[in-house]
Order: C-alpha cells, then structure tokens, then sequence
C-alpha cells in the first residue's frame, strides 16, 4: 500500500477517534500520534500501563471499566500500553512497572499511581482529568 494512503487513512482514524472519542469502557492500544493528538486537543487522557499476566493489572480492570461508565468521565480517553511489548512507550512515560495508572489533561501530567487496587483513590485520580 503506498505509504501517502496509509498516512491518510491512519490520520481519519486519529480524527475519528478525537472528534467522536472513545466510548466508555474502550481501550485504546496505545500509539504516538494519536496519544500526542488527544494531548494536542486538550483532552481528559488515562494511560494504562499494564501486563496480561499481572494480577494488580487483573485486579484494576474491573475497577477502571466501572468508573469509566461514571457520566463525568464519558470523555476519558484511555490508552493501554503493553509492559512486554512497548518497552519504548513505558520508558517514554517514566513508569517502571505495569499497573502504572498515569493521568493527563491535554499535555499536563495530572497525576500517577503504581500499583493501586483502591476503588476510591483510583476515582480521585481520574477526577484529576476533568
């Protein structure tokens, strides 16, 4: 496929994914371009760091999926990053373990935890988004 079609499409899924969001509950496999254009759009961003054998990560995600159902987080964006797999992105974002919950609104850092299975402290920290 030329490459100019491939920048387009991937640039209609980026659009996409801005103006419509994600829907809430969804993951969003974490890429660059599209976490630097949800940062440039201002919006409420969840990273999720997490490993599919990492029980804190087990534990979080029913906790996450409910919250993220919640009316005011309706327009969270979450990405989920790969531990194994996207190395680059984990060392990118300072985390050093998975179960590493990073929060942002635009560009600005909001807040972190690491290792947090607390359905409340979770909650607070994504309040930080709105």
């Amino acid at each position: 496929m030329p490459k100019k079609l491939i920048s387009a499409l991937s640039a209609v899924v980026v659009m996409s994914v801005l103006a419509f969001g994600a829907r809430a509950g969804e993951k969003l496999n974490y890429d660059a371009k599209s976490f630097a254009a949800a940062q440039a759009a201002g919006k409420s961003i969840l990273v999720e760091i997490h490993a599919t054998w990492c029980p804190t990560c087990k534990a979080q995600a029913p906790i996450l999926s409910e919250l993220e159902k919640q009316d005011k987080f309706k327009n969270l964006m979450v990405f989920r990053v790969d531990f194994d797999s996207q190395k680059d992105a984990v060392k990118a974002f300072g985390a050093r373990m998975q179960s590493t919950l990073i929060t942002f609104k635009g560009s600005q850092e909001t807040g972190r935890s690491v290792g947090d299975t607390n359905p409340s402290s979770i909650a607070a920290l994504l309040d930080k988004t709105t």
